[in-house]
């Protein structure tokens, strides 16, 4: 194989459209939802599952949090105060919902409004 095909093969289609960051966010909100919700459906027949995307729902969170965090974070500090506000609700409810005091539906909507966000749409009134 010459080295420009093996570039290419490894790098992708030159002709593939550029993502932008919030297309990336919108696209690992989405998964991690979709796998989220999919999971509390079957939560009694299989917990470890259901344990395992509640965990990747908190990590997701939990980077959104540092980077919020971070001083060098663009998005104004109001919305990065509210974006790490609910990163310790999501925190403190998932506790809850491993311990059987809790359903997922909140987390779920928390997310699906990030999404609506990250796609420039306005909340529901």
């Amino acid at each position: 194989m010459l080295a420009s095909q093996f570039a290419r093969s490894a790098y992708g289609s030159p002709h593939a459209p550029v993502r932008s960051d919030r297309q990336n966010e919108y696209d690992l909100f989405a998964r991690v939802t979709r796998v989220l919700s999919d999971a509390a459906q079957h939560r009694q027949t299989d917990f470890p599952g259901f344990a395992a995307a509640l965990n990747d729902n908190l990590i997701l969170w939990r980077t959104l949090a540092a980077d919020v965090s971070d001083d060098g974070n663009a998005l104004p500090p109001p919305l990065r105060a509210r974006l790490f506000y609910l990163y310790e609700f999501t925190a403190a409810h998932s506790r809850k919902v491993l311990a059987g005091q809790a359903g997922t539906e909140i987390l779920v909507e928390i997310n699906t409004s990030v999404m609506r966000g990250l796609r420039g749409e306005r909340a529901p009134t």
